[in-house]
């Protein structure tokens, strides 16, 4: 009986080992489709699914040059997006262009960087065409999810970044969001 229970706890070991590798082995791969996406948009082509049944694209590249930090940004803001990669919240404005480019991501992946910067830090877009737009952040606010005022261009060109808040929650999804507004300056450093 020992004997059968050891085997039975070693093989549910493996199973649950086998599993958890999975989650990194695919979110491996995603990250290498999305860059092969980007790839592809830098060369010109049009709204590249990084997979044949993806539902988003992507848009903008997002650098944090104090950081160390950098990513690709997909199109849409749906919670199968943000499980790969920051999204670009469809209908705002992308980056370089006047208003508001507003990206949203998870707090404790792609936009944990976010809770690092500081006013005046760089932030660097590439748009779909290669363009580099620099960024400079000038404040950061925790307001409610219903808060949708937060998100009002307040004129020019500017990037408005978001992800839930507390960074440490033990529960995602609470009613706080962690902004984080950037202005465009004229000559990236």
């Amino acid at each position: 009986m020992p004997r059968t229970i050891s085997g039975l706890l070693l093989i549910l070991g493996l199973v649950q080992g086998v599993q958890g590798g999975w989650i990194y082995a695919k979110a491996a791969l995603a990250r290498t489709m999305v860059e092969q996406a980007w790839a592809r948009t830098l060369e010109g082509e049009i709204q590249v699914r990084p997979w044949p049944w993806a539902d988003t694209w992507p848009v903008a590249r997002l650098s944090f040059p104090d950081h160390g930090s950098d990513m690709v940004v997909l199109e849409g803001a749906s919670g199968r997006v943000l499980a790969f990669s920051p999204g670009h919240l469809h209908g705002t404005a992308f980056p370089g262009e006047d208003g508001a480019c507003v990206v949203a991501g998870h707090r404790d992946t792609h936009f944990a960087v976010l809770e690092r910067l500081e006013p005046g830090d760089r932030i660097q877009a590439v748009d779909r065409g290669g363009r580099r737009h620099g960024y400079r952040v000038r404040e950061f606010a925790v307001v409610d999810r219903d808060d949708v005022g937060a998100l009002a261009p307040a004129g020019g060109a500017e990037l408005i970044l978001v992800t839930c808040w507390p960074f440490d929650a033990v529960v995602p999804g609470g009613r706080g969001r962690y902004v984080v507004w950037a202005v465009k300056v004229d000559k990236e450093p």
